[in-house]
């Protein structure tokens, strides 16, 4: 691994910068998003274990579900600490202390356009109340986190006062949103560095991505003396969202060389969580954690990395590092190497003339649009080689589905699973989902599925569907399939059953 890059940037003075995570309270802000009961422990678990420093389990005072959701966080014995958000009022106060958080977190506006439009309060009225909060929080509880709201468009000269009169009343850190992420890297350096300079209390601040700046504003307030970072899984938050962990993580600890107390192997798990619970999928080339991040297609791209990763990727990030995988992908760009590499490790050793011919039919294929997946490969490379088929670890002997409008969509599949009769039935969010976990579920070994689309391949009602899946092993083996046809719960359940025979082909050398 090549050493941090810290001589492309403007060293920080400190070597180490928490992490405040709000995924629980202004991620579930996304729109669209609502996790569950059940959802928000388990995600405070996860982000204890992934090492953030403070985890902000909601806001009490909004409803009684609320109240109860980051009372039993609190109660977790989490490693990080638990924060919960208030308005600069006493009852809000009360509500998080009731709750038995260890920080409070209170906030209010500051700028003009939200003291008039919002809060109708004076600029005399908002630093008055923002003291006597501040001390409330301090007299109950030894953390206070105070929040200027819209700090950003807030005149500097009397954000310099609020932020002075909350050290002076006790605030154990100050935050300074970017509210509606309009401020520039630049002003971000010079208003943290007045506020350092001015104001004797730690600073960290919370950026949102309005103009796609969130994580550069945030990266560019640490490299001003920001000591903590606010941030939420894969970006999550109102609007366009907020900095995203991965990539602030990842920038501190592989660029500048800051410990930030994240476990970052344990990246890209955390990401799949929180996408599998918001519902929201994380786009293929985001950075760090997308399915693209450590992906080559090119030919010279895949062959630099075969001779050294660090050729076409940063070298001092891996994939091993975040817990992602580096992965060949077949298209019109692919190169012999990669397709050879791949082959390889599927204990296939074409001719040179073999290996030819292979390449140019996932050429061809490619060119006309379609997707290549791994089954196509190796069915191609069968095909070229004379080999035949290895025996099938699943033969679909007959489906069963139920679905309606009151009707939990239930399917039921009796299958030859290694020679042996399985019938195997679940529930699921659809027909679809039923069919799939049905069939994972007659499965001897531990199979995940990790990657499904569908698009129309033909117009009308009875259009042709194509799906593209991917599935993975217990070893971490990643195989890519698909299936067509006009019902889709059958082309899904193809594709699905193409990709398992093809993870029991590779596990035996010799056989495609």
């Amino acid at each position: 691994m090549l050493r941090a890059i810290v001589f492309f940037t403007d060293s920080p003075a400190q070597t180490r910068v928490t992490v405040f995570d709000t995924t629980l309270r202004d991620g579930e802000q996304t729109p669209g998003v609502s996790f569950t009961f059940e959802q928000k422990l388990e995600i405070a678990r996860q982000l204890s274990s992934l090492g953030v420093y403070t985890i902000e389990a909601g806001f009490p005072a909004s409803s009684q579900g609320e109240r109860e959701t980051v009372k039993a966080i609190a109660a977790l014995g989490l490693d990080s600490f638990v924060c919960g958000l208030a308005r600069s009022t006493t009852g809000d106060v009360d509500t998080c202390l009731d709750c038995g958080v260890d920080m409070v977190h209170v906030f209010i506006p500051t700028s003009e356009v939200q003291r008039v439009h919002t809060i109708k309060k004076s600029p005399e009225e908002v630093l008055r109340i923002t003291g006597d909060v501040v001390a409330y929080v301090r007299d109950h509880c030894d953390l206070c986190m105070f929040s200027a709201m819209d700090a950003t468009r807030t005149d500097p000269d009397y954000l310099i006062q609020v932020l002075q009169s909350a050290a002076g009343a006790g605030a154990t850190i100050l935050n300074i949103p970017d509210t509606v992420g309009v401020f520039s890297p630049s002003a971000m350096r010079r208003l943290i560095s007045r506020i350092i300079s001015e104001v004797n209390c730690p600073v960290d601040v919370h950026c949102h991505n309005d103009f796609g700046l969130a994580v550069a504003n945030t990266v560019t307030a640490v490299e001003a003396g920001a000591s903590q970072v606010q941030v939420t899984v894969n970006g999550l938050g109102e609007r366009a969202g907020n900095a995203d962990i991965s990539q602030t993580v990842m920038i501190l600890e592989s660029i500048y060389g800051i410990r930030t107390g994240i476990r970052t192997d344990l990246l890209y798990e955390t990401s799949r969580l929180i996408s599998r619970y918001s519902g929201i999928a994380v786009p293929p080339i985001q950075p760090v954690i997308g399915d693209n991040a450590f992906s080559h297609e090119s030919g010279i791209h895949s062959h630099g990395v075969i001779a050294c990763a660090a050729t076409f990727e940063p070298g001092i990030m891996t994939p091993e590092m975040v817990g992602h995988r580096r992965k060949l992908t077949l298209g019109k760009h692919v190169g012999r190497h990669a397709v050879r590499q791949m082959l390889s490790d599927a204990h296939l050793s074409p001719s040179d003339d073999q290996l030819d011919r292979i390449v140019e039919k996932v050429k061809f294929i490619s060119t006309k649009g379609k997707k290549v997946t791994d089954a196509d490969l190796y069915e191609i490379a069968g095909s070229e080689m004379g080999m035949v088929n290895g025996l099938r670890a699943i033969k679909l002997e007959d489906i069963a589905i139920m679905t309606g409008n009151h009707v939990i969509p239930t399917a039921t599949v009796k299958a030859l699973v290694e020679g042996r009769e399985i019938v195997s039935s679940s529930t699921g969010n659809g027909p679809v989902d039923a069919a799939l976990k049905a069939i994972l579920g007659a499965l001897p070994a531990h199979v995940q599925l990790k990657e499904f689309n569908i698009e129309a391949i033909s117009g009308g009602s009875d259009a042709i569907g194509h799906v593209n899946i991917a599935i993975e092993d217990d070893q971490g083996r990643v195989i890519s399939a698909s299936g067509s046809g006009d019902d889709i719960v059958l082309a899904s359940v193809e594709a699905m059953i193409n990709a398992i025979n093809l993870l029991q082909r590779l596990s035996r050398p010799g056989k495609v």
